[in-house]
């Protein structure tokens, strides 16, 4: 049933160096096998390393540069964690209009662990209601949203989780969002 839903949709996956390789290959794979296509997009333009936590993990090849990639052509966005990953994503201004676009569309958006820094700097979080990794909290309360430590929580569209364990939760909302597409609430 998921297959056919998503058959044809484009997922963007915004990440750099630093990413926590499990939250984008668990993901992506989850996507994929849904029939969606799933496309790394990054402000680097050949290669992402990955990470096991601190360890070294696997390089994952670039589809699209930022530079390049245009919102309007994908049908959501997932924003894989890692703390260099996010903290690197957060200050780059060309990631913060890639990542307001989506909001402005009403598209949906995956956020998972340290990914939702970008979502601070993107300042798209305002009223918004969504869990992450523990230290993030007063980061994101202070930018006006409500924290919650949930394994998995849905925000009109916004669908985030807190780490590695919740992935399985985080897959499938996030498909089921998707699938369901544009929402009117999912707004900067």
């Amino acid at each position: 049933m998921m297959a056919e839903t998503l058959a044809g949709k484009n997922v963007a996956f915004l990440m750099t160096d630093g990413v926590e390789q499990v939250e984008y290959t668990s993901p992506r794979d989850a996507v994929t096998e849904a029939g969606a296509i799933a496309t790394l997009v990054s402000p680097k333009s050949d290669e992402v390393q990955g990470f096991n936590h601190v360890d070294k993990g696997d390089a994952f090849r670039v589809d699209q540069p930022l530079d390049v990639a245009e919102p309007r052509d994908f049908d959501a966005l997932v924003l894989p964690g890692g703390v260099v990953n996010g903290d690197a994503l957060r200050i780059d201004e060309k990631a913060q209009a890639f990542v307001r676009s989506f909001f402005e569309q009403h598209k949906p958006v995956g956020v998972i662990c340290h990914g939702g820094w970008i979502l601070i700097d993107a300042g798209v979080i305002n009223g918004r209601t969504l869990t992450s990794w523990p230290t993030l909290q007063t980061d994101l309360r202070n930018a006006g949203a409500t924290w919650v430590d949930e394994e998995v929580h849905v925000d009109e569209g916004l669908v985030s989780s807190r780490k590695p364990d919740d992935l399985p939760a985080f897959s499938a909302k996030l498909l089921e969002e998707i699938s369901e597409g544009t929402h009117a609430g999912q707004t900067t």
